[in-house]
């Protein structure tokens, strides 16, 4: 069961800066979080304590995030 969702804002040192969905952010060891996990990937905070990545919801972000910027720019 998923116990919190957030995204990577980005990644300082040794810490992945994520924002949650209160928009608080959290600072996770990178070590913590999935090897492929980059800047705008969506994590689940599962209750078991694991991390993993939710694909479907990174990809429907970059598809919003592209078509705001398609329609600043065209």
């Amino acid at each position: 069961m998923i116990f919190i969702k957030a995204v990577i804002d980005r990644f300082e040192d040794e810490f992945a800066v994520c924002e949650k969905q209160d928009r608080k952010i959290i600072n996770i060891l990178r070590k913590r979080i999935p090897q492929n996990a980059k800047e705008g990937t969506v994590l689940n905070f599962n209750d078991d304590g694991s991390i993993t990545i939710n694909f479907e919801e990174t990809i429907k972000r970059k598809r919003e995030i592209e078509e705001i910027m398609k329609d600043l720019f065209t």
